[in-house]
């Protein structure tokens, strides 16, 4: 079983930059991908930013492209860690940050569809102000 916790939220200026680190652990033997997401204020959840598991593929929606870099490292073997930066950051990304591992085959690809995903960590909350 995989477990994943979120790390880094806060309350952060609009126009800076500020990181989130989402740490894998436990049955790492396979390889997979991992997403970001979010969920604002009385909205629903949706895709952020997503790694295969070599970290060769990325992919971001298009609200963050340009603003967002996911990154991960898998040096450890006892975790896994997948960061988050985020510059120029704007009121309109409050809201709570989600990461979660693949689970659809194939499972090494990320894509944007959060029910592709399992399973998911607690969630970290970002408010930006302006």
């Amino acid at each position: 079983q995989v477990q994943l916790v979120e790390f880094g939220g806060g309350l952060v200026q609009a126009g800076d930059s500020h990181r989130l680190s989402c740490v894998l652990s436990g049955r790492l033997s396979r390889p997979y991908a991992v997403g970001w997401f979010r969920q604002p204020p009385g909205k629903e959840r949706e895709f952020v930013a997503g790694i295969s598991w070599s970290g060769n593929t990325t992919g971001y929606a298009d609200s963050v492209k340009g603003r967002f870099t996911i990154s991960r490292d898998n040096t450890d073997n006892a975790k896994i860690t997948v960061y988050l930066q985020m510059d120029k950051l704007k009121p309109e990304d409050t809201a709570v940050y989600f990461c979660a591992r693949k689970s659809l085959t194939p499972i090494v690809k990320m894509s944007e569809f959060p029910d592709e995903y399992s399973p998911w960590g607690q969630g970290t909350q970002v408010t930006v102000y302006s």
